[in-house]
């Protein structure tokens, strides 16, 4: 099925930040296919977990006990916080979860047509359900009638929450990325998340985090709340989670930890003994690594060079990032920029139709980062300046 708009491109191999063309042409890959590879590609650490389970068991079921699930399990929640989790296969599937917890969230307080609060501009996958509650009118067109019970409101508006308390008794949680990926590397006012937090305390709603892209340590922390002295009562992950092996993880704090029950909800892949596998040596690697604490230094070089290179550009609107998600907005669209840098044998991308995002690897080398940001430093000037010129 043609769904999707591929660059004029195959990649036949990886090694750390590079990928290889059928021709061996090498590329700086600073996309880590849509933040999921932040280890890079072929690290020996994933490539040697791959192989040890595939030559012992991948798969049985969660008819049967998983070790590694349970190992799994005890380390997600060690890192975060958190009391139980769900596996699931991607981030979609993680949101899946996140919503029927909600659900059951209103149904164990005699809630009839629970609603959760959702941002306009977000992005939480493309099932049914989660299209329904992402702000992205592209992502929902054609698919109606879509899911009912969510309640949309700006993104970074505490105000616009607060006015909803008195208008609706339905409401049970909050779901909201802490920065906002596909639409365009937004990062809220610091008091936002707290903000949120305490007001789902007040009003006993679940406050549920999508963590999908800003987890797993692409913002400097395992999580991104975790800069915040807060913690959500449900948090999804999934893309790094496995460096490329399909894995979702659903989080659960508190009261909202014990609301699925035998029968609920379940997942025939989920959890199986390789992406459990691959995904652990992914956490002990960041760990042993110290890959958070290099996130945040690759992400302040970037900011730094960026601010330098393109702050004052007419054209440029805004530099901003945290860890290695970073956004440089422009005052136009700019999706030709990713044809113009695959030129350059570099992969970048374009969200919101106006913000270079990228989303590098967290095991860049020194030398790579500052080619990436030079090369896109250098990109953004040609691209400006050729669109003045086209303009006039």
């Amino acid at each position: 099925m043609p769904n999707y708009a591929r660059l004029p491109v195959s990649f036949s191999r990886g090694d750390g930040a590079w990928l290889y063309d059928e021709t061996n042409k090498r590329y700086l890959d600073a996309l880590s296919g849509i933040a999921v590879c932040s280890l890079g590609h072929s690290h020996p650490a994933i490539t040697a977990a791959i192989c040890e389970q595939a030559n012992t068991l991948l798969h049985t079921s969660n008819l049967y006990g998983i070790e590694a699930q349970n190992r799994l399990a005890d380390a997600l929640t060690k890192y975060s916080g958190m009391d139980t989790v769900f596996f699931a296969n991607s981030g979609a599937e993680a949101n899946e979860t996140a919503i029927k917890i909600a659900r059951l969230w209103g149904d164990k307080h005699g809630i009839k047509n629970p609603a959760i609060i959702v941002m306009e501009n977000s992005f939480h996958g493309r099932t049914l359900a989660t299209l329904s509650a992402s702000g992205n009118r592209k992502v929902q067109a054609g698919f109606e009638p879509l899911v009912q019970g969510f309640l949309r409101v700006p993104y970074n508006d505490i105000q616009a929450v607060r006015d909803l308390i008195t208008r609706h008794n339905n409401i049970v949680a909050i779901l909201v990325e802490p920065v906002q990926g596909e639409g365009g590397v937004q990062i809220p006012d610091a008091t936002y998340l707290p903000q949120l937090r305490s007001i789902c305390t007040q009003q006993r709603w679940l406050l549920m985090l999508d963590e999908v892209q800003t987890g797993i340590g692409r913002c400097g922390h395992w999580f991104a709340y975790q800069q915040y002295d807060m913690l959500p009562d449900v948090l999804t992950s999934a893309k790094a989670l496995g460096n490329g092996v399909p894995i979702g993880a659903c989080l659960a704090s508190g009261e909202a930890a014990h609301l699925m029950s035998a029968g609920k909800h379940g997942s025939t892949f989920g959890g199986n003994p390789l992406s459990c596998h691959v995904a652990l040596a992914v956490l002990n690697t960041i760990q042993q690594d110290n890959l958070l604490q290099r996130a945040n230094a690759l992400g302040q070089f970037f900011s730094d060079y960026f601010q330098q290179q393109l702050e004052g550009i007419p054209g440029v609107v805004s530099i901003r990032g945290q860890g290695l998600l970073l956004g440089i907005e422009l005052d136009r669209p700019c999706g030709e920029l990713v044809g113009m840098a695959l030129q350059k044998q570099l992969l970048i991308n374009v969200a919101a139709e106006c913000v270079v995002r990228l989303l590098p690897p967290l095991i860049l080398s020194d030398d790579e980062a500052l080619q990436i940001a030079k090369s896109t430093s250098s990109l953004i000037k040609t691209f400006l300046s050729q669109s003045e010129h086209t303009s006039i």
